[in-house]
């Protein structure tokens, strides 16, 4: 459950403090408002990358294995962030991190799914999104007090941080015994075969389709909002 709550919380942290970043970096790089925006975009692309090749990858090679490479791969480039000298090679590490940070964000959340029994399972998972929120709200408080002393460069290597206590609290964990289970279940099927299962029968495809929109809108105003705001209001 830590280990869960702990990647949900340094995935939100990153993605606040680069929201409440973009103006300084945007002056400082000279980026206009399209160039600063695609920052953001291209973090949430590649996590939509990450989150599908390394949640394949962690189906046939281990939850903890391929979460542990996920936590190094976003930690790594979030940190070469903080060297960028123009906008481009910025862009390249956002986008890297983010692909990191959308494998980390599937299994984290698998490995709660496999790891609690059923009965518990709602409960656990609400507490695996609190997570992120506290990542939020821990980005909240330390950007506007730290950003005015190291900058947007230090910035992000204060993100390392969560990063580096989620991969030590990660790195002795064993696989869970529901992701035994589903490897010996569907040990041989093929990546097609696997997402063929979300639309077995007609209640599972409905439920599948309708978490997928759900998500999508919930996500499509939540990130429009709380990656803009701050830039906004520091216009004002």
């Amino acid at each position: 459950m830590l280990a869960a709550i702990s990647g949900y919380a340094m995935d939100g942290f990153d993605l606040l403090i680069l929201g409440f970043m973009l103006p300084a970096i945007s002056l400082s790089l000279a980026l206009n408002p399209s160039q600063a925006g695609s920052l953001v975009t291209w973090t949430l692309i590649g996590a939509v990358i990450g989150g599908i090749v390394f949640g394949h990858l962690s189906d046939r090679l281990g939850r903890i294995r391929v979460l542990t490479f996920t936590i190094l791969m976003f930690s790594v480039f979030t940190g070469l962030c903080a060297f960028a000298q123009g906008y481009w090679d910025l862009l390249a590490y956002r986008t890297l991190a983010g692909v990191g940070l959308g494998g980390e964000f599937g299994i984290g959340m698998a490995l709660i799914a496999e790891a609690w029994p059923a009965s518990k399972r709602n409960r656990a998972s609400a507490w695996v999104g609190i997570g992120w929120q506290l990542g939020v709200l821990l980005a909240a408080f330390i950007t506007p007090l730290l950003l005015g002393y190291i900058g947007w460069r230090g910035m992000f290597l204060v993100g390392l941080l969560p990063a580096a206590a989620s991969f030590f609290i990660r790195r002795g964990l064993g696989e869970p015994e529901g992701f035994t289970r589903h490897v010996d279940v569907h040990q041989g099927l093929s990546f097609a075969a696997r997402l063929k299962l979300l639309f077995k029968d007609a209640a599972t495809a409905k439920a599948s389709l309708g978490i997928f929109i759900l998500c999508s809108v919930q996500n499509f105003g939540y990130y429009g909002l709380m990656i803009w705001m701050p830039a906004y209001l520091s216009s004002r």
